[in-house]
Parts: structure tokens; sequence; C-alpha cells
């Protein structure tokens, strides 16, 4: 494990960056809706950062700020007219179309930020800190069980419709095709294999620009427009 010491990040900037963007966003957008999920996951973090509630404070922090830079980065690429990360590309396009559902938003930015950028998120810790993968494992789990937990609420909070009558919506069989527990697992495969191929640049460039287009083509899916249950 990588010894903690006295070691500052910019999480509170990253929050308030969130906070900022949820305040300039309808409360409708693609964008917004997932922002409002992924700034309660950081807020959780840096709550357990603060009371001391996570083994290894440095690895935390440094892992929480560079996979939060990875949206956000993603997120000015809007703002300034440039192309953005294929895995967030079918979210950004489809944000305003009335025929998607919050909680395909939210969904859709979960498997892009997990599928994607926590795996790069989790390189770049390791080389920040000089460590291996296996010395931030244990935050990487933390941070997906809070996920986890934080998924099964959004299930509850935005999937639309009696429980007895779900079964009839599409909606419901179109999410049961995507686990976040298996994106989780495919993630940490990939850092891994991200962080053995770093002496071959070539190969893991063309490694991520895979893995990059195969999880936009799993947002997409779950972006696919429905109509409204008519309970």
């Amino acid at each position: 494990m990588v010894q903690c010491e006295q070691f500052t990040t910019p999480v509170d900037a990253v929050v308030s960056r969130m906070r900022a963007l949820g305040a300039a966003l309808p409360a409708g957008d693609g964008i917004a809706v997932f922002n409002r999920v992924y700034l309660a996951v950081t807020e959780a973090v840096d709550r357990r950062i603060d009371s001391g509630r996570l083994g290894d404070a440095r690895a935390a922090i440094t892992l929480d700020v560079r996979f939060a830079e990875r949206y956000l980065a993603a997120v000015e690429t809007v703002a300034d007219e440039r192309r953005p990360p294929a895995c967030w590309r079918p979210l950004f396009q489809f944000r305003r179309h009335p025929g998607v559902r919050p909680l395909q938003f939210a969904l859709a930015g979960i498997n892009a930020h997990i599928g994607h950028d926590l795996a790069l998120a989790v390189v770049d810790t390791c080389r920040t800190l000089d460590c291996e993968p296996a010395d931030v494992e244990g935050e990487f789990d933390r941070v997906g069980d809070l996920l986890v937990s934080l998924e099964e609420r959004i299930r509850e909070e935005l999937m639309p419709g009696p429980d007895l009558l779900q079964v009839a919506d599409p909606l419901t069989h179109l999410l049961g095709s995507w686990s976040l527990e298996r994106a989780r697992d495919a993630t940490w495969t990939a850092a891994r294999a991200l962080w053995a191929l770093r002496g071959l640049p070539d190969v893991a460039g063309e490694f991520t620009e895979r893995l990059d287009a195969a999880v936009g083509l799993a947002g997409r899916m779950l972006l696919t427009p429905l109509p409204h249950p008519r309970f």
C-alpha cells in the first residue's frame, strides 16, 4: 500500500466545478442528470477522506481527482466545440432527446466514466504516485462499492411506473443488459493491461482507442429512445 503522508489535491475544486456545471445546465439536460449523480459520489468520497475512513488518503485523493478530471475534460470539449472521447459522444449527442429518460442519461454517463475514464485514471494515479495498480486496488474497490450502491438508488428513484407494471416497460429490458459490477470488473482488467503496456505506447494507444469505442457503443445502446410509459 502507498504510505499516507501530508498531501493535498484539488478535491474541493473538482466538487466546485461540478456544482457550477450543474447550476449552469437545465435540470433535464442529460449532462446535468449525470452530473448530479457523479457529484453525489464525489462528495461522498470526499466526506470519507475528511473523516479518515479511507485506508490510504493519498491514493484515494489522487484517484478521485484524476477520475473527476477525465469527466470534466470531456465536458469542456463540448463548450470548446471539440470532438469528445467516443465513450461520451452518445450522452452529449442525445442529452436533449425527448425520448431518452433520466435513468438512461444517468447510467450512460456512469458507463462512460466507469468503463473508460476509471481505467485511465488508475494508470494516471500509478504514474503520479510511482506505484503499481495493486497498490491502489483498495481505493478502486471503495469507489466501486460507492458507485454500485448509488446505482441501486438511482434505479429506484428514476425508474418510472409502479413496480408491478415495470415488466411491461421496455426500459426495464434495455437496462437489464448492462451491469455496473461487470463494467467495474472489466475496468480493473483494462487498467492492469494498460499499465502492463506502458512501455509499448503504440499498442497502449490502440488498446485505449478500442476501449473508448466499445464503451461508446454500450452507451449508445443505453440511450435508445423509448416511448414514455402509459400507466
